[in-house]
């Protein structure tokens, strides 16, 4: 029997692995990982709990007996996941990872948390899950990397749902058939196109909900024994072939150290709300403002860029200066880069519909313009570069080469802390310190899914 690994698939490889993970094996690392994402989405759920997106999503979804963070209202399994995972991405606040880019968290922790309901889980079993599925998909964001956005797709829709699906999995113990049967079915559920760009519509916002509903549904179907094919990653009209066609996926990558080297544990943790990679540009902006840059007589503002995101950050340029919507403005490097220079910050309550025609940041977005650096290290490392031109000549600039979150500059657990407390009170709720334990008893495995309901509120 052929029964390589070579021959075998790459969805069957990573059941192999699922059944292998045990809470106690991981690292103290990968754990506390954990715990810092688990607290980050529950306290992102809270501060766009009362957004007419969430309020639309909410009146979408089935009733149900599942916990829709920060409400009083349940929903059903996938109703939860759907509206959790809409409301913690909403404001583009989630983690990201350097060398996707992809939002681990926002799809996970929602599917995880939802299927811990559905089947019972004790919590260091759903802590598991939420590791195995931010593995996976960071793994699987360095197999393809700038691939899925290329061709179209927003690569933390599409791959997480595998993630998901394969969190779930291994929360739940499934066995290798069903894993890969669920992994397989997903294929046929991952989706999410990147027209939102266009004009600042919301369905971004739902992306990652919808991926965590879908995996709920693709291991429920394996489980009672629908069948997925076998390759849907690698197979001739699989995911890698129809979601990333521009580049040889880099297999290598999805299992160098499997199991013993974990890339989740360098997630990143975003310090402004919005787009992953205008994050350092905005400091280079507060840089140049806290130096004493004038705003005063500027010709041009240039930044250095990466080729790779020009066309989701940068164009169309008009746009881009004059955003239609509060949630384009956030996908706008221009729009950035005039926050950090006009207010030294770029805070939840600066991404609104006024703020977008306040002449101060108009008047600096539109002078914002760009030059392709072809050194640039996108998607290994995200960077920022803000040079400022006077009309009597002068020049001031300043650079990072680096994203402040990340694996270079990480938060501290203060400062995670410190977020979690602030998204809270921009939701209205004023029960951050029980919050807080809650959601630390959960990611220290104590206890089981009945925490979860704590996180509802009114």
């Amino acid at each position: 029997m052929l029964d390589t690994i070579q021959t075998r698939s790459v969805s069957e490889r990573l059941a192999d692995w699922a059944t292998e993970l045990e809470p106690g094996a991981l690292p103290s690392a990968t754990r506390e990982k954990a715990r810092d994402i688990l607290v980050d989405i529950v306290g992102l759920c809270i501060a766009a709990r009362n957004t007419d997106y969430v309020n639309a999503t909410r009146q979408a979804v089935e009733p149900g007996h599942h916990t829709v963070i920060g409400h009083a209202f349940t929903a059903s399994a996938q109703g939860a996941a759907l509206v959790n995972g809409t409301a913690a991405h909403g404001e583009d606040f989630d983690d990201t990872f350097e060398g996707g880019p992809v939002h681990s968290g926002v799809v996970i922790v929602p599917a995880l948390l939802a299927a811990a309901e559905t089947w019972k889980l004790d919590n260091a079993s759903t802590m598991l899950g939420i590791s195995a599925g931010c593995e996976l998909l960071c793994r699987l964001a360095l197999t393809v990397p700038k691939a899925v956005h290329k061709a179209g797709f927003h690569p933390t829709a599409v791959l997480g749902t595998f993630a998901a699906t394969f969190g779930i999995c291994v929360a739940c113990r499934a066995s290798e058939n069903i894993t890969v049967n669920a992994l397989g079915i997903a294929g046929s559920m991952a989706s999410g196109i990147i027209e939102y760009l266009g004009d600042g519509s919301w369905t971004k916002r739902m992306h990652p909900g919808w991926s965590a509903q879908s995996a709920l549904r693709a291991y429920s179907l394996a489980r009672a024994g629908f069948i997925g094919p076998r390759q849907v990653f690698e197979g001739t009209h699989g995911a890698f072939t129809a979601f990333a066609p521009s580049v040889k996926p880099a297999i290598d990558h999805l299992f160098e150290d499997l199991g013993t080297r974990f890339v989740s544990d360098t997630i990143t943790f975003k310090p402004y709300p919005c787009g992953t990679m205008i994050q350092p540009y905005i400091d280079c902006a507060i840089a140049l403002r806290r130096s004493g840059a004038p705003l005063e007589g500027i010709r041009s503002i240039t930044c250095k860029t990466a080729e790779g995101i020009v066309h989701r950050l940068w164009e169309p340029l008009p746009l881009k200066r004059l955003p239609p919507t509060a949630y384009a403005a956030k996908f706008s490097v221009p729009f950035g880069v005039a926050l950090g220079l006009a207010r030294g910050r770029a805070d939840l309550g600066d991404y609104t519909e006024a703020t977008i025609a306040d002449p101060a940041l108009t008047d600096i977005a539109g002078k914002v313009g760009f030059e392709i650096d072809p050194a640039n290290p996108y998607p290994k490392a995200f960077t920022g570069h803000v040079r400022i031109t006077y009309e009597d000549g002068g020049i001031v600039e300043h650079e990072q080469n680096y994203m402040r979150g990340g694996a270079a500059h990480p938060l501290t657990r203060a400062e995670i802390n410190a977020k979690f407390a602030a998204n809270l009170a921009f939701g209205n709720c004023a029960e951050s310190d029980r919050l807080l334990s809650i959601c630390d008893g959960i990611a220290a495995g104590e206890g089981d899914y009945s925490d979860i309901a704590g996180l509802g509120i009114a």
